[in-house]
């Protein structure tokens, strides 16, 4: 079972030190890992000045994962890696260590002050994230987004096929209730656009190819949900949290079945530069677990085309 924070109010204004043993055993390591939040603000400093009534909040580290990430290229100002699942792109409120920012750090030898995250997969999301080294590296990334060069296409497993069976998703995504969530038409909701594809479908499920040309948080998912069609592992916009195998089994699906398949950006020469990552074990086998065939994933690795995009919604 997850545990949650250890929180602490702060009853007369204070150092943040002065809380510290009132969190528990293990508060220093936390706080040098980015782990000790005071409201919304990471804190860093014993020295931090807490205001009465300030909460201060102490949280775990996340739990080590199977796979590792790996680096799938590397020129002299680009890194792109594989992203396990069960990592965060950056550090969130279990800290800097187990953040993939960090752990591409190690592998690639450089300071993680060094890195900047282009994209970002959600934690539940696998796939290719790139990282520019340089901030001619990072303008030039980020003009390509503005300029909707920067193509990125997964592949991902819905409960059930959408319809029509390709088109564009356009509904704005703003602000849920909770902090934590996005929702179609929800609070300040700006432009959202995600082009998708049905490319297999089973009793069970529906394999799809889909390209963001927008780049709003949780875009995919959310429009998938909105659309009437979550996807698996997706608790939190409604996706199913188990399936059924051949023999009767109920399976638990314990991670977002989404998968950033390739990205291809523009390299210094302007030319196109595509990287991919393999599609996950864990992935591949809720699909077979939902009697999809694996001959499937080379379908749902096709670039959508103005075909495709033409049956919008």
């Amino acid at each position: 079972m997850k545990r949650g924070p250890v929180v602490v109010v702060a009853a007369a204004d204070a150092k943040l030190g002065d809380l510290l043993p009132r969190l528990g055993e293990g508060a220093d390591v936390a706080l040098r890992e980015g782990r000790i939040f005071v409201g919304v603000r990471r804190a860093s400093s014993p020295s931090e000045p807490i205001a009465a009534g300030d909460e201060v909040a102490m949280y775990t580290p996340r739990a080590a994962g199977v796979e590792a990430p790996r680096i799938l290229f590397r020129s002299d100002d680009v890194v792109a890696v594989y992203k396990p699942a069960d990592l965060a792109t950056v550090a969130d409120h279990h800290g800097r260590a187990g953040a993939l920012a960090e752990r591409v750090a190690g592998l690639a030898g450089v300071a993680p002050e060094s890195l900047f995250a282009t994209s970002r997969l959600d934690v539940g999301v696998s796939g290719v994230v790139l990282f520019a080294t340089t901030e001619e590296a990072r303008a030039r990334l980020s003009r390509a987004r503005k300029e909707r060069c920067y193509r990125r296409h997964y592949v991902a497993i819905a409960a059930r096929a959408p319809t029509p069976d390709a088109g564009l998703w356009t509904a704005p995504i703003g602000r849920d209730r909770d902090p934590r969530k996005r929702r179609a038409f929800g609070k300040d909701a700006t432009e959202a656009s995600t082009a998708y594809a049905v490319r297999r479908t089973t009793a069970q499920a529906a394999l799809l190819a889909v390209e963001p040309e927008t780049g709003r948080t949780h875009q995919i998912r959310v429009h998938a949900s909105h659309a009437g069609c979550p996807l698996y592992g997706d608790r939190a916009y409604d996706g199913p949290v188990r399936t059924i195998s051949e023999r009767g089994a109920v399976i638990a699906v314990r991670r977002i079945a989404l998968h950033a398949a390739w990205v291809e950006v523009p390299d210094r020469s302007a030319e196109p530069m595509r990287v991919e990552a393999d599609v996950p074990d864990d992935l591949a086998a809720i699909w077979s677990t939902c009697g999809g065939d694996p001959s499937a994933w080379d379908l749902a690795w096709e670039p959508l085309g103005m075909d495709d995009r033409a049956a919008a919604t």
